[in-house]
């Protein structure tokens, strides 16, 4: 009974963590890989070894996740814009290349968003994988 707990728990993490890639309060890979490592120790590490563990380490240690659980949705998406574009304001004094900064900068954390969610679906299908075959 245990186990099968332990199982929905590690489950619920990986879930939530995937979310957590697009919801900025949520530290997405890290949550994926806190469901990986429950579930490879539940099965004792013979499905999933400490080597695919160190693999999803990798993978899910951006700093960036780490920032992000701070800032909130307002700070992930308008405050690097905005940052950008009045920091370049006041250095140089001219609108349209300001906002030109501004909206390269969102462009970057967009992208930035679309990397983790492949990464968090690469962590997920190698644990699925690790579990399967």
């Amino acid at each position: 009974m245990l186990d099968i707990i332990l199982w929905v728990i590690a489950a619920a993490l990986m879930v939530i963590g995937f979310a957590g890639t697009i919801v900025p309060m949520i530290p997405g890979l890290p949550l994926i890989f806190a469901g990986a490592w429950l579930a490879a120790f539940i099965d004792h590490y013979d499905e999933i070894s400490v080597m695919t563990l160190v693999i999803l380490g990798i993978l899910g240690s951006f700093i960036g996740t780490l920032i992000g659980i701070f800032t909130g949705l307002w700070g992930l998406i308008f405050m690097p814009l905005l940052g950008a574009a009045i920091g370049e304001f006041i250095d140089h004094r001219d609108l349209l290349k300001s906002g030109k900064v501004g909206f390269a900068t969102w462009l970057g954390m967009m992208i930035g968003i679309v990397i983790k969610l492949g990464l968090a679906f690469t962590m997920i299908g190698i644990v699925i994988a690790a579990l399967i075959i």
